[in-house]
Formats: structure tokens, sequence, C-alpha cells
């Protein structure tokens, strides 16, 4: 089982082009995809409604978008309201059906400088052949340090409340003359999960130790709740953003793969594409057995 994670830039490559095809053809062929920054009806991307794009370009897949950021871009035809809304997000792309979804907003601080939006963490739940898995699309704050760390303990706190909380619907439908399940069963939730994104740290960092904890005494603790980082696990060195910082050339991995300890007996391989030009990131790809 293949998984990508993968910050598009909203189409726009390495080379300033925008050009969103060039996306997909980077995300065909892989099982499940995570994506950030993804939009709609934005003026530099031609108003494009890139989730709709994307199915068109992807057809083979099973989709599900969270924006986080939504403002009005609506205008007027005469007397009539076109409505619009100018959206910025998360995608989650799945060969198998994304049984259900939930966009938890992450905590955010305003800012004066520089600019500062809303960041999600869309979740999906997919039978995957390794049974039910919960994926989350991620996309931390780009500035500060606190508030990426607020963010995480956000997303570790509902991921710890998981069994409490349940799915998006349980128990029994009461009244079944109204069909509120549709005559389905209670949708699973497990606790096995999947956190892929553009988390804007990178290894060693405190947002990276908040994920995975710290256990110096003994290096290969794990926490039956806890998170791995999956590269760092199967001892690969890998960057998926470069950047000129103080004159020079930083290779930077920003975007990361953890997986819940149970599922660490399956981890097989991490690889990114340094060629790649359809964004300023890089795809990053783990695979499962």
């Amino acid at each position: 089982m293949k998984l990508l994670s993968y910050n598009i830039q909203y189409g726009f490559g390495a080379d300033g082009v925008y050009d969103l095809a060039r996306a997909a053809r980077v995300i065909d062929g892989t099982d499940i995809i995570a994506l950030q920054e993804v939009e709609r009806n934005w003026a530099r991307s031609n108003h494009d409604d890139q989730p709709a794009l994307l199915e068109r370009l992807l057809p083979q897949y099973y989709t599900a978008y969270g924006p986080a950021f939504d403002m009005d871009a609506s205008h007027h035809d005469g007397s009539r309201v076109i409505n619009r809304r100018r959206q910025f997000g998360t995608m989650i792309l799945s060969r198998w059906p994304i049984v259900w979804t939930r966009l938890p907003l992450l905590p955010m601080r305003r800012m004066i400088t520089p600019l500062n939006t809303q960041n999600p963490a869309l979740e999906a739940m997919i039978v995957t052949p390794l049974g039910p898995i919960r994926v989350l699309s991620i996309h931390l704050a780009h500035v500060g340090v606190q508030e990426r760390l607020e963010q995480i303990d956000h997303l570790l706190a509902l991921h710890a409340r998981t069994a409490l909380t349940g799915p998006p619907w349980s128990g029994a439908d009461d009244e079944p003359a109204r069909n509120w399940t549709e005559s389905q069963s209670e949708p699973p939730c497990p606790e096995s999960a999947i956190w892929l994104g553009d988390f804007n740290s990178e290894p060693g960092s405190a947002e990276h130790a908040r994920i995975t904890g710290q256990t110096p005494y003994h290096p290969g603790a794990r926490y039956a709740q806890g998170f791995t980082d999956a590269v760092a696990h199967l001892g690969i060195r890998l960057h998926t953003h470069e950047k000129i910082i103080a004159g020079a050339k930083r290779l930077r991995q920003l975007d990361h793969g953890f997986v819940s300890n149970d599922l660490l007996p399956h981890l097989r391989h991490a690889a990114t594409d340094p060629t790649q030009i359809a964004s300023d990131h890089l795809p990053l790809w783990l695979e499962l057995a």
C-alpha cells in the first residue's frame, strides 16, 4: 500500500508555472494521497475549482476536500447573486471508499505580520487492505513554533479521545422511518492512524519531538497511543523542500509521515523524488506491506 504526502502549492511549480496537471501526474498510481494547499476561486489560479479539476484528472479515486480558509468570492449577474467561496485547504484521494471525514480546525494565533491563515487537518476513515485506518492530511502554521505546538497538542488530544468520541455517528437509530443511518451499520473508528502533511518543522525540532515523544533512556520505546516518524524509523535521510536562507541553500524535510505505533510492523519504505518540479515541495511516499 503506497501513500503520498504532497503540498502542491496550489498548482504552482518550483519554476513558477501554474500547471495542476503536473501535480496530478505525480499523484497518479498512489493508493492514498494527502494533499495540502488546494484551493478554489482564487484569481492567481484562474478561479479554478481545483478539487473538481483533480477529480476530472484522476477519475479512479474517491476524494474529500477540507477547506479551512473560506471567504466570499461571489459576484452579480444582473440582479442575481452568483455565490462563490474562495477556499484554501487540504484534500485526500483514495483508491478505496472514504467512509467518513471530519475537519478539525487547528488553533490559530492572530498575526500582525506576516500573513497567517486558518489551518486544517482533514481526517478520512478508509477501509484499506490493512483494515480501517484514519488518514489525516495536515498543514501546520508556517510562522511560529508555539502556534504549531498548540496545533499538535490539539491533534494529540483528539487522537487520545478516538475511542470515546467514535465516528461521526454512533448508536442505534430510534427513528427508522427517517432512515438516519441509510440502513448502514455504525462505521468503524479505529485508533490506527497515519498523519501525512506539511508540518513546517524539521526532524529534531520541538514540534517533531512533541509528536513522537521523548524517551532518551529507552530509544526504542513505543507508547500504545503514540506515533513514530516513518522516515526516521526506516533510517532514511531525505529532504522535501529547498530554500535559500542567509545566502545558503538549505535542504529541509518539512513534510512528514507519522504512523500510529500499531502500524509500525507494516512499514517498508519511504522515498521522495528530487527531480519533481510540480510544486515548491517534493512528494513524500510511504509504503506499507
